[in-house]
């Protein structure tokens, strides 16, 4: 009988261990499309990314290189000091997006272009993401608003 028990505990174990990896790498599966990474413009021009690949870019949009094209269609330059990338997109823009203005955008790069799907710009006078302060500032680029 006590082996009987013995047995069944380590059926019962290695069910267990093997539901936990079977859970881990569907969840690692299902999350690997939800992940984005960002790149600055500088990181982007010097290795670009495969065109399948979804990714986000920063930076600030190039005073006088936004450009209203047809309906909702837009195109401007995003630059981190060092290097910039033109942007395509087409949507509506957030209401705080402007030239000079800190951005992100998510999308995909095409012959050079970045294809973007969604744009999100500042929320307030100060905010800019952090990720965008450090590819600025890893170009030399960033003057802190604050004076600090």
């Amino acid at each position: 009988m006590k082996g009987l028990k013995k047995k069944r505990r380590i059926q019962v174990i290695a069910l267990a261990a093997v539901a936990l990896i079977v859970a881990t790498g569907l969840i690692g599966f299902a999350m690997k499309d939800g992940i984005n990474y960002f790149r600055s413009p500088s990181q982007v021009v010097e290795m670009p990314p495969p065109p399948t690949e979804v990714f986000r870019i920063g930076g600030l949009v190039e005073d006088g290189s936004l450009i209203r094209g047809q309906g909702e269609a837009i195109t401007f330059v995003v630059t981190d000091g060092g290097a910039s990338v033109k942007v395509s997109y087409t949507g509506i823009l957030p209401d705080l997006f402007e030239e000079n203005q800190g951005m992100i955008g998510t999308g995909q790069l095409k012959d050079g272009v970045f294809i973007a799907s969604e744009i999100l710009a500042k929320h307030d006078e100060s905010y800019m993401p952090r990720e965008v302060v450090d590819a600025l500032k890893e170009q030399g680029y960033y003057q802190d608003p604050n004076g600090s």
